[in-house]
């Protein structure tokens, strides 16, 4: 594909008042197109840079960077201000500009994938496993995009971000037809929503989690981060269906957009329900009745919040005509997520202690209602809030940890360029006296892994200690830097010294 052969299908989405600027030489167009950036520095010869307004700076301040490493054309919001040596363009967009050159770059690959898109505030992850789970029991190698890990058939690696940039998205995609992929599961934030970073990709299906208080920092209020979310569903083509949870009160407004909706719910008449639950620290078990039939349900994965992400896999999943059987070999293969109620104790252990990455109030009130019915005595709970992100939750975070521990250790999640003692006070606003359960005891000590190590070494036999906020995550990003830390290899060194003190004593 030459350069001009990229812009010419990129040309539909230029509309009449922006024109292409050519001050440069016109013959640029006929060199083969080798790459599409929004990074300067990437640029090699060929490429094709789009120039994108940050909260800093602006794209197009370092396109003669870029023209000097060999550019051959400019994308940006304005006019070059001076002559360019090659073509310049200007668009309305940017964003929505490098989405479209990048899908048309990679030969549209979701076209050749079935593209499960999952969006929503809480579950995201687990639900895009399950999902991924699914089509392999069913016989179908599917990629997966979230924001543990991006896996590319047998290709697996750390996730950067929950939804990657327009041309790092649709190349994985890519890849994963060339690896022999047949779907692709994604976890859709609204950041990628907004920003248009999903734009270009033809969706198969998607699912809506819930909504819940979370990434005020980006977005102005509650209306606007659902307007991110609702995005994925008017991106849905006519034919594809969108699982919707009933439970959640905009899961109407959502069901309102798509012409094929399927709702789950545990309260509500739905299309997907399960019958009786049975919850243990061993999994769940139940019966998900659907339009298709009835889908029995054995699954290793803990809790209420785990009952919707079951119902919401199986809500798509059967909606796209998979084998029931297939689904229900699927759920009970998946034997759990990395930092999402993740066990770091073993039966071996006197108490029990659970990782999770929940981060935001109500992610936090689910964790503890599930762990609370499974806690033979108490529930003792580890946590803070991130640096730099929406500070109205720090309070309510508190307060929910407050109501429902018997003990609560606030420390440091991931500061980032806040004072990690300012934090502290924040969540503690919430966790005060008289919001605490009767007895319940709020500390604080400010290094995590000292924190850990407390709630673990005093904990008593039949505890259940918590460790919520960052999960899988294996670094603290502390004044510009990423110190190596992990949840689970911290509590099971808590947990090591803990046996050893009961055998000496």
């Amino acid at each position: 594909m030459t350069v001009g052969e990229l812009l010419q299908g990129f040309a539909r989405v230029v509309s009449p008042d922006e024109r292409p600027l050519m001050p440069g030489d016109a013959r640029a167009l006929d060199v083969p197109c080798r790459g599409v950036t929004h990074d300067s520095r990437r640029v090699e010869a060929g490429w094709v840079f789009v120039a994108l307004r940050g909260l800093k700076a602006d794209g197009a301040d370092f396109a003669h960077q870029a023209i000097a490493a060999g550019a051959a054309v400019v994308v940006a919001e304005r006019e070059p201000g001076v002559p360019t040596s090659v073509p310049w363009i200007v668009v309305k967009d940017p964003r929505l500009a490098l989405a479209r050159l990048a899908a048309e770059f990679f030969g549209h690959p979701s076209r050749e994938l079935r593209v499960v898109g999952i969006t929503g505030t809480n579950g995201k992850t687990t639900t895009g496993y399950l999902v991924g789970a699914i089509f392999e029991a069913a016989g179908t190698r599917c990629g997966l995009m979230g924001t543990v890990t991006y896996r590319i058939g047998a290709r697996e690696f750390g996730a950067t971000r929950t939804t990657p940039e327009a041309p790092e998205l649709h190349g994985m995609m890519r890849q994963m037809v060339q690896a022999g992929c047949g779907a692709c599961v994604m976890e859709v934030s609204s950041h990628a929503l907004a920003l248009h970073r999903a734009d270009g990709i033809q969706f198969a299906a998607a699912v809506f989690t819930n909504l819940t208080r979370d990434h005020l920092d980006f977005h102005a209020d509650m209306e606007e981060y659902f307007a991110a979310k609702r995005r994925l569903f008017e991106m849905l083509p006519a034919d594809a269906p969108a699982a919707i949870n009933a439970d959640d009160p905009r899961g109407p407004a959502i069901m309102e957009l798509t012409r094929r909706p399927v709702t789950y719910a545990l309260n509500r008449t739905a299309d997907v329900t399960p019958g009786p639950l049975s919850f243990s620290f061993e999994g769940l078990e139940f019966e998900a009745r659907t339009p298709q039939g009835t889908v029995h349900v054995r699954s290793p994965l803990v809790g209420r919040p785990n009952v919707y992400n079951i119902l919401a896999a199986v809500s798509v999943t059967a909606a796209l005509d998979l084998p029931l059987d297939a689904i229900e070999r699927g759920i009970s293969q998946l034997h759990g997520v990395p930092g999402r109620f993740e066990r770091a104790s073993s039966p071996d252990d006197d108490i029990t202690v659970v990782v999770d990455y929940a981060h935001t109030d109500d992610a936090l009130r689910n964790l503890l209602e599930t762990a609370r019915p499974l806690a033979a005595r108490r529930l003792i709970t580890v946590f803070g809030a991130g640096g730099d992100r929406d500070r109205t939750k720090r309070p309510l975070m508190g307060m929910v940890a407050a109501r429902l521990s018997d003990v609560v250790v606030i420390t440091s999640d991931n500061p980032r360029t806040e004072d990690p003692n300012r934090i502290i006070d924040e969540v503690n606003l919430g966790a005060q006296p008289e919001t605490r359960q009767r007895g319940a005891e709020v500390l604080t000590i400010v290094d995590r892994r000292n924190a850990i190590l407390h709630a673990v070494g005093q904990a008593a036999s039949g505890d259940v200690v918590l460790i919520a906020g960052k999960g899988h995550e294996k670094h603290q990003e502390i004044q510009g830097e990423l110190l190596p830390f992990d949840d689970v290899a911290v509590a099971r060194e808590a947990l090591d010294a803990r046996r050893l003190r009961l055998r000496v004593g």
